[in-house]
C-alpha cells in the first residue's frame, strides 16, 4: 500500500487466480483522478465517504450501498465529495472476462454495456468487497465465485449489448487518424498545429473532432495513452525509469506524477505488486 497523505492509502494489484482482473482498494482524501478512460470495465463500491465522479452525461455522487459501472473507453474523472474523502473497493475486469460471464448467464451476445452509471445495490456492492477480501486472504474459490456472481448480477439487471462504434460526425475519420498518428509518435508527438496541417484541417476543428470522438482533447488523451503503455511495460518487468523514457515522459518524476494521478498508486508500488504476484504464482514477468 502507498504511503499516507491525510490518511490516504491504496493497493492496486492482480490476484494470479483471477486472470483478466485488476483490483484497487483505497482511501483517498486529496487525490483526484483527472479525465481518463480504461480499456476494460470499472465496477466500484464505495465503503465510506463520498466519491464524486464526472461522466460525459453529468456528475454522480457514489455513497456506500451504490455500485458505479463504467463502460470501456468512457472518459471520466473523480474526486472526494466530502472533506473526509472516500474509501472504496473497485474491480477492473477485462472486456473478455465480462463478455464470457455475460454469455454464460444472460441473453446478451457480444460485449455487454451498462446504460446506468450508478445504481443502488447494496448486495452487489457487498459482493465486490467480498472479492477483495477473498483475494487478499488467498481464497481462490471464493474470490472467483463472488466475482462471477457480482458481474452476472450487474449484467442481468443493468446490461445490454455494447453498440458498435460507427463514425457519424464528419470529423470522426480525422480524429481516428490523429489518434493513430499520436500512437505512432508517442515519444515525439507533433504540435496541434503540425498535426492539423498533416491531416488537412485546422487546429480548432481537430480539437473539436477529437474531443467529440474520444471525450478528451489530444494532449489529455496522449497522457492517458502513455500511462497505459507504461503499465504494460511495468507488467512485463520494466523499471519505472525505463518505462518513462519508452513512452515519452521526460523523466521518472514526470511518469510518477501522471501515473499516480491516473492509476491511483505510484509506478514503483504498482510494479512491486506485480512482482509479488509473479513470485507467488511462480511465473516470470518477462
Amino acid at each position: 500500500m502507498s504511503g499516507p497523505a491525510d490518511h490516504e492509502w491504496a493497493r492496486h494489484w492482480q490476484y494470479e487466480e483471477l486472470p483478466g482482473l485488476d483490483l484497487l482498494r483505497a482511501r483517498y482524501v486529496r487525490h483526484t483522478f483527472p479525465r481518463h478512460s480504461h480499456e476494460g470495465f470499472v465496477f466500484g463500491a464505495v465503503t465510506g465517504g463520498v466519491e464524486d465522479v464526472s461522466m460525459p452525461e453529468g456528475n454522480i455522487s457514489a455513497r456506500p450501498g451504490t455500485v458505479v459501472m463504467i463502460n470501456p473507453e468512457v472518459p471520466h474523472s473523480a474526486r472526494a465529495g466530502v472533506d473526509e474523502g472516500w474509501a472504496y473497493s473497485t474491480l477492473y475486469p477485462s472486456v473478455d472476462l465480462v463478455t464470457e460471464i455475460a454469455g454464460e448467464v444472460s441473453s446478451v451476445r457480444g460485449t455487454p454495456a451498462f446504460g446506468e452509471t450508478i445504481v443502488e445495490d447494496a448486495q452487489t456492492a457487498e459482493l465486490i468487497r467480498g472479492v477483495h477480501q477473498a483475494a487478499e486472504a488467498g481464497n481462490a474459490l471464493a474470490a472467483d465465485s463472488l466475482l462471477r456472481v457480482a458481474v452476472a448480477r450487474l449484467v442481468a439487471r443493468h446490461g445490454s449489448r455494447l453498440p458498435s462504434r460507427t463514425p457519424s460526425a464528419s470529423g470522426a475519420r480525422t480524429a481516428a487518424e490523429a489518434k493513430a498518428l499520436l500512437e505512432e509518435r508517442m515519444t515525439d508527438p507533433p504540435s496541434l498545429e503540425r498535426l492539423a496541417l498533416e491531416l488537412g484541417t485546422s487546429p480548432f476543428a481537430l480539437l473539436r473532432a477529437f474531443k467529440a470522438a474520444y471525450g478528451m482533447p489530444p494532449h489529455t488523451w496522449l497522457t492517458n495513452a502513455r500511462v497505459r503503455r507504461a503499465r504494460r511495460l511495468l507488467d512485463a518487468g520494466a523499471a519505472p525509469v525505463d518505462a518513462a523514457v519508452a513512452v515519452g515522459f521526460t523523466d521518472q518524476p514526470h511518469l510518477n506524477r501522471h501515473f499516480t494521478r491516473i492509476v491511483g498508486v505510484p509506478p514503483g508500488a504498482y510494479r512491486k505488486e506485480r512482482a509479488r504476484t509473479y513470485k507467488t504464482s511462480g511465473e516470470s514477468p518477462t
